[in-house]
């Protein structure tokens, strides 16, 4: 959300070089397979990769970063179409009354608000139930690294599937309790 909202509106309003080519990327990134992103931040991470030194493979921050890589062109994309959604007459009048850049930019955020929850609905989504990037660069190691959605495949592997079905439960609660809030906060009247 903080980094792809903000890129999403500046897409959405600016005009330049090679913009074309940035939003084919955005596109191309809001399908990208999530074991592609777990390959490319592994041999980012690896002791020979370029940041190696920093020893982030098998830990928290490298699945944070890969989630972030696969979640971040969604929200790009969604918020870049709900701003270009926007009436041109309204962007026109926010600034024909002299509304700053950051005034301006707050208030294109406010009137597609709507549709930005969409957008942070679509990357949630996309984490939450992500596994192959985190199993890579995370490891699944008990206590550190695994999450639910790795937890599920190891308890299938080892033919445990009452434990897969219920953590697959529990992930689909926690799915359903997440949306409902994003649906409320999209869906309530004045919003």
């Amino acid at each position: 959300m903080v980094v792809g909202v903000p890129l999403g509106v500046w897409l959405g309003i600016r005009r330049f070089l090679g913009r074309g080519l940035l939003v084919t990327l955005v596109n191309t990134g809001m399908g990208l397979p999530p074991v592609v992103v777990g390959l490319f931040v592994f041999l980012l991470l690896a002791r020979s990769g370029p940041l190696g030194n920093l020893e982030l493979l098998y830990t928290p921050t490298a699945m944070v970063i890969a989630q972030v890589i696969i979640a971040t062109p969604l929200v790009v994309g969604v918020t870049m179409a709900a701003i270009q959604g926007l009436d041109e007459r309204l962007r026109l009048q926010i600034l024909s009354l002299g509304a700053s850049p950051p005034q301006y930019f707050w208030k294109l955020i406010i009137e597609a608000r709507l549709s930005l929850l969409a957008a942070l609905a679509a990357g949630f989504g996309s984490i939450i139930s992500e596994v192959g990037a985190v199993m890579m660069v995370g490891g699944n190691l008990r206590g550190e690294t695994r999450v639910m959605t790795t937890a599920i495949v190891l308890e299938t592997r080892q033919g445990n599937f009452s434990m897969a079905i219920a953590l697959s439960l529990i992930l689909l609660l926690l799915a359903l309790l997440i949306n409902l809030l994003f649906t409320w906060l999209q869906q309530r009247r004045g919003a």
